[in-house]
């Protein structure tokens, strides 16, 4: 018997875990990919000269040897919850369940639809908080980001040097990225670059366009990682005004579900409690015959762990 103050419906909850908005690219798991963890949480926060700072290791015929001490600070943190609920009235269900429908294919049944759309909203709401966090100058070490202007822009193609940029900034941290993250318009505009493809190409180009892979071979990291999401940040009632939900920035971060789980350091995770869930509830308020609650939700906690693997261009381009 199911106890929860709100039921679960496994065949809802395996299209809320499943599905996936086609029409656009959400990158959040790749950018900060989740851990499993308790409700409530710690992680240790190491200062970085501990592991570079060599000892004494000599060790006399009848001596001890050198005892380092590793310390660190103890970082508590909760997952939050984040859900939304459709109601759909009974009349709308019944009069699907009544409707004749073919052998195979036909229309998917409300109450599947709802929970799609519903895991669409909470897979873009999530998007958009990873995009702030992880384009956010304030959680990187200040030597390590650049504010573009002017001529520096990666949109000047005749006086800018991207790939020098990266490959200088590649260099420049304890822990050497793994991942490029780029919004949409920034990788438009980098792809394109005669820096750019004059290197993949190893001829000079008057025009052309990289690969994302080609990109991530010529920078020797792992992958290269575009944001193309939208999201409408009109107000309701108003015309729609969709923007790019990652800006033009570019962020450089070793990113690894390994090493967070080894504690091992890297620029973020996700903290997740359980699975992504959904389900169902009748509601009787709702409607001259009632009405079906469907909600969908998680439990996660977006985590800066280690801001010294990361690199942050903000305003990459025009």
């Amino acid at each position: 018997m199911n106890t929860t103050a709100f039921p679960v419906n496994p065949q809802l909850t395996a299209i809320a875990i499943g599905y996936k908005n086609p029409d656009i690219a959400l990158i959040a798991d790749k950018a900060l990919p989740r851990f499993p963890t308790a409700k409530k949480f710690n992680f240790t926060v190491y200062s970085a000269e501990q592991g570079y700072t060599v000892p004494n290791t000599n060790v006399g015929r009848k001596s001890e040897p050198n005892v380092v001490d590793f310390g660190g600070t103890e970082m508590t943190g909760e997952v939050m919850d984040y859900g939304l609920d459709d109601v759909l009235p009974n009349d709308d269900i019944q009069a699907f369940e009544s409707m004749p429908k073919p052998a195979t294919g036909g229309p998917i049944d409300p109450q599947s639809l709802s929970a799609m759309m519903l895991t669409g909203l909470i897979e873009l709401d999530r998007e958009v908080r990873v995009a702030g966090t992880v384009f956010n100058a304030a959680n990187y070490a200040a030597a390590n980001q650049q504010t573009l202007a002017g001529t520096s822009q990666w949109s000047d193609y005749a006086n800018s040097n991207p790939l020098s940029a990266l490959l200088g900034a590649l260099d420049s941290t304890l822990i050497r990225p793994n991942k490029v993250i780029l919004g949409q318009q920034v990788w438009t505009i980098l792809r394109q670059h005669p820096k750019i493809v004059n290197a993949v190409f190893k001829t000079p180009q008057n025009s052309g366009s990289v690969p994302k892979e080609a990109l991530a071979e010529l920078l020797e990291v792992d992958e290269v990682i575009v944001g193309a999401g939208f999201i409408n940040t009109a107000r309701k009632g108003q015309a729609p005004n969709y923007q790019r939900v990652w800006g033009k920035h570019c962020s450089l971060i070793y990113s690894s579900l390994m090493a967070a789980q080894a504690a091992q350091p890297c620029f973020g995770f996700t903290a997740q409690w359980g699975t992504r869930i959904a389900g169902a509830v009748p509601d009787s308020k709702i409607g001259l015959r009632g009405s079906v609650r469907i909600r969908v939700g998680e439990s996660v906690k977006e985590v800066i762990s280690a801001p010294d693997a990361g690199y942050f261009f903000q305003n990459a381009v025009a």
